[in-house]
């Protein structure tokens, strides 16, 4: 740990304290060298298996770029996407993964996601869970439709091109 003030790599900790949520630890830590105080938070390093077998470091980026490509001409914002990638870093972190499955890492990208942008949504479901026909598509707005009948979001919000994507009854 270099010291902030003087850049000096000869550190000491004075006192280390664990957050509530047990996800990182805060170290009062002070220089030898200029004889100045400091504080750090330790965050656990968040690591993703990927089918491969191979491991890396979870990126925030990296979890939102292919949300981005299904938000691509969508009224989402890049703090939108932003928003996202923290509520699912904080869900895996919560979860109490240490090495989470690349697989786990969709599934908290499709809640929020479903939140944020029912089409994005339907554009990312379709590439993550492998859609092979129109059916599967059916058979997911079939249930974005009754989720949106039961929580009162989804298809039938303000988005005029979800409403004419609804099928309106004739009268």
């Amino acid at each position: 740990m270099h010291c902030p003030f003087c850049r000096s790599t000869d550190t000491r900790v004075l006192d280390s304290r664990v957050a509530e949520d047990g996800s990182s630890v805060r170290r009062r830590r002070t220089c030898p060298t200029c004889e100045r105080r400091f504080s750090t938070v330790e965050l656990m390093q968040l690591m993703v298996a990927k089918r491969s077998g191979a491991t890396e470091p979870f990126t925030r980026e990296k979890a939102v770029a292919g949300v981005r490509k299904a938000c691509k001409g969508r009224p989402v914002s890049e703090d939108d996407l932003a928003r996202l990638g923290q509520l699912v870093e904080n869900d895996l972190r919560a979860e109490g993964w240490a090495e989470v499955p690349a697989h786990e890492v969709g599934l908290a990208i499709l809640a929020p996601l479903k939140a944020l942008d029912a089409v994005a949504y339907l554009r990312f479901a379709s590439v993550y869970k492998a859609f092979t026909c129109a059916d599967d598509f059916e058979s997911e707005i079939a249930l974005l439709r009754a989720a949106s009948v039961v929580g009162g979001d989804g298809l039938t919000g303000s988005d005029p091109d979800a409403r004419a994507a609804t099928p309106q009854p004739t009268g």
